[in-house]
């Protein structure tokens, strides 16, 4: 039986600079063999080839999301009560109360996506989770996953109580008296986590089913998970070893303050030979370098601009961001590094350059992610030494419903550094788009549009655009979820183009978003995900 496959009647846009455009391509197994002209297909095809009619649609690669919490984010699909969209107390507490009764065969209540803007320290604490759940632990996650709050029965499990000392990079909240709130910042959160009822590795699978289905839904057939520990590399790698993996992961792994050069080197790279790839394997070596701006641990160059003023340092030492970068770059691993201030930004590009310096440059394609805040005099700096800027435009907007608090840390005279992309990529910087979700929604069209229009989208009610002038091109922004992240993942010469030899990795779209008006690009939907060129999504609208 041929294993041919035609794609025929569709403008192709390969994402290749040498060969930008096609009518038809031919897949033979997992790999693309030819593009063109259609009849120069055509007869290049086995007689018995199956045929998709594309019906003149737009057709590209399937999209990378380069820095995506595939696995934490589809457990929260599958386990987690979603709390993105409430806006009060009463929200939150219905939300938890609907989720805690179709939960009851999980050891623990979970909750996510809380918004700091309606909620924090000020008046979210275990009184309020106890009052729906209280004879369960209960754990309720906010938006960026850098703060959550216990229940009172999730803190006696736990051991925290009054003068627990703070893990090292954490904070327990306390009230007058010293007693804890529930509210955990940072750190913190894994230390209770560690201390309380887990799931099973079932349950987690589940979770990765959920979000690879939800991933090549919007096209996705390519990741980097940014954080992971060896709960992440058993479950991606027993899925790889089923053969259930429907994506490519790349897994950064986490490196922790207390690490040495050696400690790290030795335990990243026993991951990297347990995990090998194709489908799954370690390439890259994780830093938190700070934290975020709604728990106050972003760390600045300058205080914070707000009355409460103060600032945070770095989560890492300038001595050991260099130490560990100069020894993780020599064994040949990628550096990923969140970035959200400028105080961090500063510390992992130097630590970079103690890297380049000490070992040469090769093509790590090193990311900084998210750059929320960044001097203007690094931006540069960010080209010079290699790296990648690894950005989530989404956050480019002014919301039409949720305070942004960062924006008055930083201050009106920072304002015109935050998010400041256009001026990075005229500075050389390279760049690719990605999600951060479960943080933020991992639907690449809503991120491409607001990469474009700095607003919130149409249905929306839109406030201005943030920073105009730092908008990309779509172009740009096709590239970084093509091309570019494709590079970033260290797939770039298999995936992220079409081109001969190239795994069938390839999506149809209903619309051409290169010329739609900007505000419709995210009403955009796949009607075909293939990926090593077998459907992996489908909508049940499209017969091509």
């Amino acid at each position: 039986m041929s294993t041919d496959l035609l794609v025929l009647n569709a403008r192709i846009r390969t994402m290749d600079v040498a060969r930008p455009t096609a009518e038809a391509l031919l897949i033979r197994g997992e790999r693309i063999v030819a593009l063109g002209r259609e009849a120069e297909v055509l007869a290049l095809a086995d007689p018995g080839a199956k045929r998709l009619d594309a019906g003149g649609r737009l057709v590209l690669p399937g999209f990378q999301d380069p820095h995506i919490h595939l696995l934490s984010g589809g457990t929260d699909l599958a386990t987690a009560a979603p709390l993105y969209e409430a806006a009060s107390i009463g929200d939150l507490q219905s939300a938890i109360s609907t989720h805690a009764l179709n939960a009851k065969n999980l050891p623990l209540v979970i909750g996510a996506g809380w918004q700091p803007g309606h909620f924090g320290d000020h008046n979210l604490t275990r009184h309020v989770i106890d009052a729906v759940v209280s004879d369960r632990p209960a754990l309720i996650y906010d938006s960026s996953f850098h703060n959550a709050c216990l229940n009172s029965r999730a803190l006696e499990l736990a051991g925290i109580t009054k003068g627990t000392p703070d893990p090292v990079n954490g904070h327990f909240v306390t009230d007058g008296s010293g007693e804890p709130t529930g509210m955990l910042h940072e750190d913190a959160i894994a230390w209770a986590l560690d201390r309380l009822p887990q799931l099973t590795d079932e349950n987690y699978l589940d979770g990765l089913r959920a979000g690879q289905a939800h991933a090549n839904r919007h096209g996705i057939t390519g990741v980097i998970d940014p954080r992971v520990t060896d709960l992440e590399t058993r479950i991606y790698g027993t899925a790889a070893v089923r053969g259930e993996l429907t994506l490519r992961v790349s897994g950064a792994a986490l490196v922790k303050e207390h690490d040495t050069p050696e400690e790290a080197v030795a335990r990243l790279s026993a991951m990297r030979a347990a995990h090998p790839g194709p489908d799954f394997w370690v390439q890259s070596a994780k830093f938190f370098m700070d934290g975020v701006f709604e728990n106050r641990t972003a760390a600045l160059l300058a205080p914070y601009a707000d009355p409460p003023g103060g600032n945070c340092p770095t989560m890492f030492t300038p001595e050991q961001t260099k130490a560990l970068m100069v020894a993780l770059d020599a064994a040949r691993f990628q550096i990923h590094v969140h970035v959200i201030g400028d105080a961090a930004a500063r510390t992992a590009i130097e630590g970079l350059e103690a890297a380049v310096a000490a070992n040469g440059r090769w093509p790590a394609c090193h990311q900084l992610t998210h750059l929320q805040l960044v001097d203007p005099a690094d931006f540069a700096r960010i080209a010079r030494v290699g790296a990648m800027a690894n950005i989530q435009t989404l956050w480019a907007q002014l919301s039409p419903t949720i305070p942004d608090i960062a924006l008055d840390m930083i201050g009106p005279g920072r304002r015109a550094e935050v998010y400041a992309y256009r001026r990075m990529l005229d500075e050389g910087a390279d760049w690719c788009l990605s999600s951060d979700w479960p943080v933020s929604t991992l639907n690449p069209f809503e991120i491409i549009e607001t990469a474009v229009t700095r607003q919130a989208r149409r249905d929306e009610g839109p406030k201005e655009p943030f920073l105009p002038q730092e908008r990309l091109t779509v172009e740009e922004a096709v590239l970084g979820y093509t091309a570019h992240a494709a590079t970033a993942c260290w797939r770039g010469d298999c995936t992220g183009r079409l081109l001969p030899g190239f795994s069938a990795d390839l999506i149809v779209l209903d619309r051409d978003i290169f010329a739609c008006a900007p505000d419709e690009i995210s009403a955009t939907k796949v009607l075909l995900t293939l990926f090593k060129g077998r459907d992996v999504w489908r909508d049940g609208g499209f017969d091509g």
